[in-house]
């Protein structure tokens, strides 16, 4: 009995790598990607690094920027604060941010909704203020000798961005509730946000080789250098000041192994209680997104089983980031399921890949969607 259970393990794994292998080298748009699967039911620990001729080597100790997957470190800050009692959910961000940003942050068709903002607006995504990322990335593409920090950035959307809706009306995915997030907890604290991140989650679950990029340094440096992530095939860490635009909704660098310490601290409780983290996961609304369905909640990606397409052996959580990166768990499996494509062009695809070739293979089932 146990020689079938590791022949059907080698199977799964070996299915999943040769998955891995052919998406890797069938689009013209792929570098170098990453892989790791780490699960309990099946005692699989596939890691896997592959990258094309133009990349050069890739090894799969290197750190990876994840992008946006560091959005759920953010939130997981947030909640480990409201443990502490230094703030609610349910706060007004003008309790914890000063006039300057606050004043007129978020004036809808003749209406101020500046004070209706709560966190869990900013946690949800469904704030319904404008998005600085990409019309700052844009600028700094074509400005090569413009930056701007964080807080500027909020400044800026103010005076040249508008509102998208009314505060808890709908989900409007969007870095600069991040922004405010970290703006926040770093009023709370009295420290810089990547302080707080070395000091909170980093150093309390061993991600000794984590760092913000831009900001921090890794505890230990990493024997390789970090991989690199594309846009329209520009090397996208290589845009000077990209950090301050990226900051509390991305910007975080590690090896998968430590995304993995991450990941399960958070599942296991060991560092934001039960309760917590229930309410980060049920705390949600519908996101779209082509092909795939996704509920969200406190930066927490919930795929959804839909009746006759996607069963529901396929429910998992995690987070994604735009360049083609995931992090999430699948619960029926005990599996983790990290990875990355290290392009922005990869950002729905490497979700699709993650559902109809990883987590099919571990659940044994069939995906109509």
């Amino acid at each position: 009995m146990k020689e079938k259970e590791k022949e059907k393990e080698k199977d799964i794994e070996s299915r999943i790598q040769s998955s891995f292998e052919r998406q890797v080298q069938k689009d013209k748009n792929i570098r170098s990607a990453y892989l790791l699967v780490n699960s309990e039911k099946y005692e699989i620990d596939l890691q896997i690094a592959k990258c094309t001729t133009v990349a050069g080597e890739a090894d799969i100790h290197q750190p990876n920027y994840m992008a946006s997957v560091g959005k759920l470190f953010t939130a997981t800050i947030i909640g480990m604060l409201y443990e502490k009692g230094q703030l609610d959910f349910s706060d007004c961000i003008s309790k914890h941010l000063d006039a300057e940003i606050v004043n007129r942050l978020h004036v809808f068709k003749g209406n101020d909704y500046s004070t209706s903002i709560t966190i869990r607006h900013l946690l949800m995504q469904t704030s319904g203020l404008y998005d600085v990322f990409y019309h700052l990335l844009n600028k700094m593409i074509k400005e090569p000798q413009f930056t701007i920090t964080p807080r500027e950035a909020i400044l800026w959307g103010k005076e040249n961005l508008t509102p998208v809706g009314i505060p808890g009306k709908k989900h409007v995915y969007t870095d600069t509730n991040y922004h405010l997030l970290g703006l926040i907890i770093e009023n709370i604290t009295g420290k810089a946000f990547h302080d707080i991140m070395h000091e909170f989650v980093f150093d309390r679950v061993g991600m000794q080789h984590a760092y913000m990029y831009g900001f921090s340094k890794p505890r230990v440096e990493a024997d390789y250098t970090p991989s690199k992530a594309y846009i329209n095939g520009q090397d996208i860490l290589a845009i000077g000041g990209y950090h301050q635009i990226d900051y509390a909704g991305g910007c975080v660098i590690a090896p998968l192994s430590e995304y993995l310490l991450f990941m399960k601290a958070l599942v296991n409780h060991a560092i934001i209680k039960r309760e917590t983290l229930d309410r980060m996961l049920s705390d949600e609304i519908a996101m779209g997104f082509p092909l795939i369905s996704f509920n969200y909640g406190y930066s927490i990606w919930k795929l959804r089983s839909i009746p006759l397409l996607i069963p529901e052996a396929y429910r998992c959580w995690g987070c994604a980031g735009a360049t083609g990166a995931f992090m999430f768990y699948h619960p029926a499996t005990k599996s983790y399921i990290i990875g990355t494509f290290n392009d922005f062009s990869y950002r729905g695809k490497a979700l699709q890949f993650m559902a109809k070739k990883v987590i099919k293979q571990l659940v044994g089932g069939s995906w109509k969607g």
